[in-house]
């Protein structure tokens, strides 16, 4: 298991209980909806929360402000959701299956990992929070040796004009080489060669790429073959994935928005905390 970690007034740890996932669903519903213009289902809409089936076979990684909420109820600040593959496959797959073929992935001798629903509280986006989140991903990678994590990237708005530069980047400097690439479903698959290598600007690219997204790709992301617009979440997904021999402390450095800010070590143990639902 990842042993709790503190820095200042904040905490990491996986979700322990229903109370703690309740939490973190509650902060995806601020985020995802209030904030960036998602659609809820009307199960979300009626409960304010962000919640689906696989939640309950998730490991959810938590920031919690300990000055504020209580332990029946913890003040949630940024969250991740975890699903190996020796979970999903007892399971029923992947979430990113809906909109990307992993069979390439699927295939691979070793662990893997899809992380997916990260978000953090807007008054946290400065204060170590990030940071806190990619030393309890370095954590869990180490404890359960996976070799490969993948999920969907997403670029706010579905406007594919407004994106095609960034889109066409990715395309022509970050391809997935051929045995990992997932493709998107055929149903769904945009292409994301909209503009010539050479029309690319690189630099003004380097301005525009969401922030996550662009730490992946510090860490030597790839990126799958074809976009999917996801109008629900109101953002255009492309897959990423990362091998992580590449998440060293070093590069994790590189997520903190404030490098001056200096978290300790996380310490790992043996088992996993699973989520109680």
């Amino acid at each position: 298991m990842l042993e709790p970690l503190r820095f200042n007034n904040l905490e990491l740890r996986l979700a322990q209980s229903a109370a703690d996932l309740d939490a973190a669903q509650a902060l995806r519903y601020r985020i995802f909806y209030e904030e960036m213009g998602a659609k809820p289902s009307a199960l979300c809409l009626a409960q304010s929360r962000d919640v689906d089936q696989f939640d309950a076979i998730c490991d959810h990684l938590l920031v919690i402000d300990l000055e504020k909420g209580t332990k029946a109820a913890p003040y949630v600040v940024g969250t991740y959701r975890f699903l190996r593959s020796s979970v999903a496959q007892k399971n029923g797959g992947f979430y990113s299956e809906a909109e990307f073929d992993l069979c390439n992935l699927n295939v691979f001798p070793g662990e893997i990992m899809e992380l997916g629903r990260s978000c953090i509280d807007a008054g946290y986006r400065r204060r170590g929070a990030m940071q806190l989140l990619w030393r309890g991903i370095a954590a869990y990678i180490h404890t359960h040796e996976v070799q490969i994590m993948f999920g969907c990237g997403s670029i706010h708005g579905t406007n594919l004009k407004e994106h095609a530069r960034v889109l066409s980047y990715l395309h022509h400097f970050h391809k997935a080489p051929g045995h990992l690439r997932p493709r998107a479903l055929e149903e769904h698959y945009i292409p994301m060669k909209m503009m010539k290598r050479k029309e690319v600007d690189v630099e003004l690219v380097q301005r525009e790429l969401p922030p996550l997204l662009k730490g992946y790709l510090r860490l030597g992301g790839y990126i799958g073959d074809g976009a999917v617009i996801d109008h629900d979440f109101n953002t255009i997904d492309v897959c990423v994935i990362v091998e992580t021999e590449n998440v060293t402390s070093k590069y994790i450095r590189h997520f903190s928005r404030d490098r001056k800010e200096k978290a300790p070590t996380v310490k790992v143990t043996d088992n996993p905390v699973q989520v109680y639902s």
